[in-house]
């Protein structure tokens, strides 16, 4: 699918409403701005790889979720010609623009005149609406899938990743994915060096391949309410190829193993086992990804000690053995 000629402009368009998350809005836009900039410095295209613009019910101006106030170009009726890649945010104004009819009409008869249609975050509510999800996989932001779901029964939601695509239609997690989907469009359309080009300008660690979970282990862990356990479930981030057996981790953290076994379940919500685990599997996911290194290497580096126990690992959280994830998800570094 990818593009290289220096005389194609693409055309971004996104939708937004008031009371918008702003990020929703601003981050892909910027993806796409950036990129326009750096094909014209490091490339030497004459003209921008990419316009974006704004566009809502009214043009001007209007607050964000955040107090923020952004300006739409033009309104959603002045909108003319072909669009290349619209997106609509999501965020706590999506409610009312459920209910905005002309809005919603007008998306579902632009689907015929733009090459991919996205959404971010909850903006999959109107795309549901317009019954462009219908019988599709999509996701939205964790706290909302369930709701997508029971709302709009023939949309098939994914309640993990942080975006999906289904043809040309796209739809991304909360907030940040955004960014993550913006990215994957760019390294379509002008391939990975453009894409990595830009993600370094913004200082994004790593491009997230959509089927990537919304959630690391910390962040879907709870937090332990006592201080030690706190600070124990941070070291064992930091040291995963250390001996982290129950009864070496009840060691740190000046408790019986039974007892350790008993309060870390039940403040985590998770065993140790599983805890230790996930976070190895996270982390060799990682290397997996952004490197050539080696499968045993790996296995040994992340705590596993061997390739088969990675793999039985894998198998039991991924339900796909490394070299399955590695071929779906690796990202192959730019010459």
């Amino acid at each position: 699918m990818r593009t290289s000629s220096a005389s194609r402009t693409r055309r971004i368009v996104m939708v937004a409403f008031p009371d918008a998350q702003i990020i929703d809005i601003t981050g892909p836009l910027e993806v796409f701005g950036r990129a326009a900039r750096w094909m014209s410095e490091e490339r030497g295209w004459r003209i921008p790889a990419y316009t974006v613009e704004i566009v809502a019910a009214k043009a001007g101006a209007f607050a964000t979720s955040s107090g923020i106030r952004l300006i739409a170009d033009n309104s959603i009726a002045e909108v003319r010609g072909a669009i290349d890649t619209l997106l609509v945010a999501g965020g706590r104004g999506t409610t009312a623009a459920l209910r905005d009819r002309v809005l919603i009409d007008w998306l579902r008869a632009s689907i015929h005149r733009t090459r991919r249609f996205c959404s971010v975050c909850t903006g999959a509510f109107l795309l549901a609406e317009a019954g462009l999800l219908d019988g599709l996989s999509a996701t939205t932001h964790w706290r909302q899938c369930e709701q997508l779901a029971t709302r709009y029964p023939a949309v098939l939601v994914e309640t993990d990743p942080i975006f999906v695509r289904a043809g040309k239609i796209f739809t991304s997690a909360g907030v940040t994915a955004g960014i993550d989907l913006a990215l994957a469009l760019l390294e379509e359309d002008h391939g990975r060096e453009v894409a990595l080009a830009v993600a370094r300008e913004l200082v994004m660690f790593l491009r997230r391949p959509g089927g990537q979970s919304q959630f690391s282990v910390q962040l879907s862990a709870q937090v332990a309410d006592r201080e030690p356990l706190r600070d124990l479930q941070r070291w064992i981030a930091d040291h995963l190829g250390a001996d982290l057996s129950v009864e070496a981790l009840a060691r740190r953290a000046a408790m019986s193993p039974r007892n350790f076994a008993r309060v870390f379940a039940r403040e985590v919500g998770m065993t140790p086992g599983e805890f230790v685990e996930n976070l190895r599997v996270e982390a060799a996911r990682r290397r997996l990804e952004e490197s050539a290194e080696g499968v045993d290497s790996i296995a040994s580096a992340c705590g596993f000690g061997t390739r088969e126990s990675m793999r039985r690992a894998f198998l039991r959280t991924l339900h796909v053995p490394p070299s399955a994830y590695r071929s779906r998800f690796h990202q192959k570094l730019s010459a």
